[in-house]
């Protein structure tokens, strides 16, 4: 049921390891998870593991798990323990090789799984700006953004080239997971099948070189760009990363290590790169993961470095955020001093109508952008009062709130609090801090003996 144009391509391309490929389509996909560490310690969640895991080689926090597992319906999914993200999409962010405190940009970041990962490697410090064009996905992005407890994420719904007028040369890593004609998804998603087409690939070999040069722009001297598909089409791939590098001659191809089953772009499949050796060398330090040679679906990347050095000093004459006064949050830091402990957050707090958030310390000015989340969202100023956010609950750890009620997994109590339910509970009034295992999920208001359910209703299972 391949579409034949795909299949004769591929034919041409693997020659006698065509077979092969096509018998990875009789296969059951792979199904993975994502430890999230800004909300346990991999050994951890290891210790408590409801699943049985496999570890995924080019990820220390990726994990296959069996089909039955279905891990989203577990608690744990809820609290954000976890990301449910195919292996091969694991990688990408790998070698993009995010650092804490630096400014990065997830291009075309829904449905956040890179986004996330990045989040994870920043550690909280840092500028992480998570960007998507679609409203729709840009909004999945930002709920995932913060269902794994974010705190350092600004979530934007803009193009590329309006990001780029405003932030050009902003950041030290840039990721372009490209929208793609979405052939390496294939196998797990074969409604794919129906949307594909030889002019749909070449349509988005000229939306990707547009990405890229936005990109290119927003990066800052010495900083790494990671492109990616997950795509086999060479006119998306190699053919895109060689135009790149002719428009672009300050960036040059990095050449990563490459992990058991990893194969080098190939050169002799771009027309016009045959006998040119620069070119061919570029393309030889890229990477395809093909599903009959690794555990996982089909993709591409490749790592590019832009020349010179970065500049620690950072930008002296860029417009940065200017937030509000504390004065200005006194209902927040009441509520902070009666309910919280131990916090860690810095930054700078924005007010959007009611809504208090703290954006990372160093944001631009988000002057005229399509700006969904500017930071982690505290919570609601209503007339005196201050009403914490889901938000705040899943960026918390259980030492950080004065009061916790932590529930099992596998208990009634934690099920009827997704559920939306008021729970039976004995001890001081006020604002608790609700968990499940250790692993902060949400809010409840103790209120005599009655635990008001704060869980948002969107959120909630029937």
């Amino acid at each position: 049921m391949l579409p034949e144009d795909f299949l004769e391509r591929i034919k041409g391309m693997l020659k006698e390891e065509y077979p092969l490929f096509l018998q990875s389509y009789d296969k059951e996909p792979c199904h993975a998870l994502r430890i999230n560490t800004l909300k346990c310690h991999r050994d951890h969640f290891l210790e408590k593991a409801p699943f049985q895991l496999a570890e995924v080689p080019w990820s220390q926090t990726g994990y296959y798990y069996d089909k039955d597992d279905r891990p989203g319906r577990h608690p744990y999914h809820d609290a954000g323990v976890y990301y449910i993200q195919e292996a091969s999409a694991m990688a990408p962010v790998e070698y993009l090789d995010p650092r804490p405190g630096e400014r990065i940009l997830d291009l075309c970041g829904a449905p956040g799984g890179k986004s996330t990962q990045i989040a994870a490697k920043m550690k909280g410090q840092g500028v992480l700006v998570c960007n998507e064009i679609h409203p729709a996905r840009a909004k999945i992005l930002s709920e995932n953004i913060e269902r794994m407890g974010v705190c350092n994420g600004i979530v934007t719904n803009e193009t590329p080239q309006r990001l780029a007028q405003a932030w050009a040369g902003y950041f030290d890593r840039i990721l372009v997971d490209a929208p793609c004609s979405g052939e390496g998804m294939f196998r797990k998603n074969p409604k794919a099948w129906e949307e594909w087409s030889l002019d749909h690939v070449q349509m988005c070999a000229r939306r990707q070189q547009e990405i890229l040069s936005s990109a290119a722009r927003m990066l800052k001297p010495g900083g790494r760009l990671v492109y990616s598909t997950c795509t086999f089409a060479p006119e998306e791939d190699e053919g895109t990363v060689v135009h790149f590098l002719e428009e672009h001659p300050e960036f040059f191809a990095v050449c990563p290590h490459r992990y058991p089953g990893m194969e080098p772009g190939t050169p002799t499949w771009v027309r016009g790169c045959v006998h040119e050796e620069e070119k061919e060398k570029a393309l030889l330090r890229t990477i395809r993961l093909w599903p009959h040679k690794i555990k996982g679906e089909g993709h591409y990347l490749a790592v590019l470095q832009k020349e010179g050095a970065i500049d620690q000093g950072r930008e002296r004459n860029k417009s940065l955020l200017k937030g509000i006064s504390k004065k200005a949050c006194r209902e927040y830091l009441e509520f902070q001093k009666e309910h919280l402990k131990e916090l860690d957050f810095s930054g700078i707090y924005v007010m959007f109508g009611e809504q208090l958030y703290l954006a990372p310390e160093g944001t631009m000015d988000l002057a005229g952008l399509k700006v969904l989340r500017p930071g982690l969202h505290l919570g609601t100023v209503k007339k005196n009062r201050f009403e914490p956010s889901h938000a705040l609950a899943l960026a918390l750890h259980t030492n950080q709130a004065v009061h916790v009620l932590d529930l099992p997994w596998d208990s009634q109590e934690i099920l009827d609090y997704l559920k939306g339910l008021a729970l039976n509970v004995q001890g001081e009034q006020g604002w608790y801090l609700i968990a499940v295992d250790g692993f902060s999920i949400g809010w409840g208001k103790l209120s005599k003996t009655s635990m008001k359910n704060h869980y948002p209703k969107g959120l909630r299972r029937m």
